[in-house]
């Protein structure tokens, strides 16, 4: 019986210890797997958004300052409004209550010519207005090259309604001319001042009539 009895408790003990291999692989694995998991969501954390992989390098400025973009300078020298935009001997009215937009600015570039696009009017609520195409091209900061070593002037006109001008800012840009595209193109962001006394008065009491090449 003795020899009965010690045969089988062998395999009592073993199992026991498997048990015990088997419930720490469980708490292991457990363990391993809250690491990972939180590894992943710290990586998700980490990683950019597709949209932040094609999200402009954006420098900031206000009104005659000397926004530095890299690979061009842009600076906002006066804002004015206007009922009408005269273009030679045409006159271009705005839109029911819309007014125009002036935005007198200028560009200068480090190495490199280069043109900018039609800039865009950013709102408060980061709504974008585009420089309007009822203004030709030519007539705007868009259409010169802007060239090493000095600042070429020239103007945006955007038609906007009232709710566009408190708290708005202009963005300049400068088009992807790469095969490939750049993965950060730069843009200078200019805070045009505008609180609600000065958006008013803006939309309020507007020029009759802005005659492009206008220097006023």
């Amino acid at each position: 019986m003795t020899a009965v009895d010690q045969h089988s408790s062998v395999p009592a003990r073993q199992s026991r210890r498997a048990a015990r291999r088997g419930g720490g692989s469980k708490v292991l694995n457990a363990v391993v797997g809250l690491a990972l998991a939180g590894g992943a969501i710290g990586l998700q954390t980490l990683m950019p958004t597709f949209e932040d992989l094609g999200a402009p390098l954006t420098y900031t400025g206000a009104v005659k300052d000397d926004v530095d973009a890299g690979r061009f300078s842009a600076r906002v020298e006066a804002v004015s409004s206007a009922r009408a935009i005269e273009v030679g001997e045409k006159k271009i009215g705005a839109g029911k209550d819309q007014v125009f937009l002036v935005v007198q600015a200028a560009a200068t570039a480090p190495k490199e010519p280069l043109h900018l696009n039609p800039a865009e009017l950013l709102t408060a609520e980061d709504k974008r207005f585009t420089a309007t195409d009822r203004i030709e091209k030519t007539k705007s900061l868009a259409y010169p090259w802007i060239q090493p070593g000095w600042w070429t002037p020239g103007v945006f006109v955007f038609e906007v309604p009232a709710a566009a001008l408190p708290g708005a800012r202009v963005v300049f840009s400068i088009p992807d001319g790469g095969l490939y595209g750049e993965p950060h193109l730069p843009e200078a962001e200019v805070d045009l001042g505008l609180d609600d006394a000065a958006a008013q008065r803006l939309f309020t009491a507007p020029k009759d009539v802005y005659p492009l090449g206008d220097k006023r």
